[in-house]
């Protein structure tokens, strides 16, 4: 079976198919999801696989991926699901920043000091509630117990409300050389509805200034299905994005789950846009995205063709993790913080939701870790099947078979007898060599990925998870 990796069309999307597949399902930047974590798996257990690292474990040779969650925000946005602390009490970041360096203090202990890392990720809340003084902090606290490579990935969201090109001068200075917006919309009413007013004029002068400071890849994050959004309202928006040409745009459906997330129950659920609207304007997007030259990644995201992600698509090295689409190996992932979720070896582990248990742990002089799970071999190979789908659209029957000693027909028999219904609806095509997704399976790929997910297929109650479409 040939792969083909080029950008679908998205006009290959047909209406109703669309229609079908608008259902809840995981976003798999792990598999098994975060939602099958048990709390039996704690300190001791992380403390265990980070050990099996040092001593020898698969992915000793590869650097670290590390993930920084900085909790607090000034003001509360609606349509938020993210962990985070709403506060305008900026005293509160210092000692925060004294508990991760208890923490990073406790992964040094069990790996030693000067493990190299290539990619670094500040994450939030906002990462720019920080100051510019506790920034440098942070950065520093990390140099100092981290060797972090020369051409690595070092990327921090931003709130365009909490920064100006000076501070974004800054940050280039303390080697940042990628920033993500968060835009959702420009219609001021949308803004006004979610409770993030930011004008355009302010994200240009932005976006102008992190050029101009050499800044190697800028993102953008969108969402469609907002309140007040309309077909009309959205297009504008996506004008106003194609012409501030960030090399990376994740455009994500909103998901109003009230009962889950608090601040969404803020949003009037009369105001959100029916089916047919949310459809229109991710079709839009589609198009507009792929008229501008955008090269589809996968799954929401869209890079133009000279950004390392989509080098990373075309030459076979994309790959999937808790921050979404990365152009780095399968690497161990630390994620320090509040709520933050890591990856060592077959095992992924979670901090703390509340601040309040995060430091009493870590005042015990332990691990913040509250959940996690020990993978099965069945999850193992599961999640090799899953990536594959997610990050390359295709899969090799024999290149699994050999890597995992098992015969795939057999093995997966049940799930290839599903899929016969997503070839017949065009999402994939089958042979005897493998399978394959279609320029349409392309953009339902989690609604092919779930075919091979024991867990949702054995459970059917997915309200939890976001829609795919």
């Amino acid at each position: 079976m040939t792969t083909s990796l080029a950008s679908p069309a998205a006009s290959a999307i047909p209406t109703d198919v669309l229609q079908r597949f608008d259902r809840p399902g995981p976003r798999y930047t792990s598999y098994p999801t975060a939602d099958r974590f048990v709390e039996a798996f704690g300190p001791a257990d992380l403390l265990r696989a980070l050990q099996q690292r040092r001593h020898g474990g698969a992915g000793q040779a590869l650097p670290l991926s590390l993930y920084v969650h900085i909790p607090f925000c000034e003001s509360l946005c609606y349509y938020c699901a993210c962990n985070k602390i709403i506060t305008k009490r900026h005293e509160k970041a210092a000692p925060y920043l004294d508990y991760l360096a208890r923490e990073i203090g406790l992964y040094v202990a069990a790996l030693g000091e000067g493990q190299p890392v290539s990619q670094l990720h500040l994450g939030g809340g906002s990462p720019t509630f920080l100051n510019d003084a506790e920034l440098a902090r942070l950065m520093e606290l990390l140099r100092s117990r981290f060797a972090l490579a020369p051409g690595g990935e070092y990327a921090i969201e931003i709130d365009p409300r909490t920064v100006d090109t000076a501070r974004l001068r800054h940050l280039a200075g303390l080697g940042f050389n990628r920033l993500s917006f968060g835009v959702q919309d420009f219609d001021p009413a949308v803004q006004k509805a979610v409770h993030r007013v930011q004008p355009y004029a302010q994200v240009e002068q932005l976006v102008q200034g992190a050029r101009g400071l050499g800044f190697e890849s800028l993102n953008v994050d969108l969402i469609y299905g907002l309140p007040l959004q309309t077909p009309a309202s959205f297009a504008q928006t996506l004008e106003q994005v194609v012409a501030l040409r960030p090399e990376r745009i994740a455009l994500y459906g909103y998901a109003h789950l009230p009962e889950r997330f608090k601040p969404q129950r803020r949003i009037h659920a009369g105001q959100l846009p029916d089916g047919a609207a949310r459809l229109a304007m991710l079709g839009a997007a589609l198009a507009r995205f792929e008229a501008a030259g955008y090269v589809y990644v996968g799954m929401d995201h869209f890079a133009l063709p000279s950004d390392a992600l989509a080098v990373a698509k075309r030459q076979g090295r994309l790959h999937r993790n808790f921050q979404g689409y990365s152009t780095q190996p399968d690497c161990d992932l630390i994620a320090l913080g509040v709520s933050g979720i890591g990856k060592i070896g077959a095992s992924y582990a979670q901090n703390a939701k509340t601040m309040e248990h995060y430091c009493d742990l870590l005042d015990q002089g332990q691990l913040p870790v509250v959940r996690g799970l020990a993978l099965t071999r069945d999850d193992l190979l599961r999640r090799s099947v899953i990536m594959a789908l997610m990050c390359q659209g295709a899969l090799q029957f024999e290149a699994i078979e050999l890597a995992w000693l098992i015969d795939f027909r057999a093995y997966f028999a049940a799930e290839l007898a599903q899929l016969r219904a997503l070839q017949d609806d065009g999402l994939v095509q089958i042979d005897a060599q493998g399978l394959q997704l279609t320029a349409t399976g392309w953009y339902l790929v989690r609604a092919v990925a779930m075919v091979f997910d024991r867990y949702v297929q054995a459970d059917r109650a997915r309200a939890r998870f976001s829609r795919i479409l």
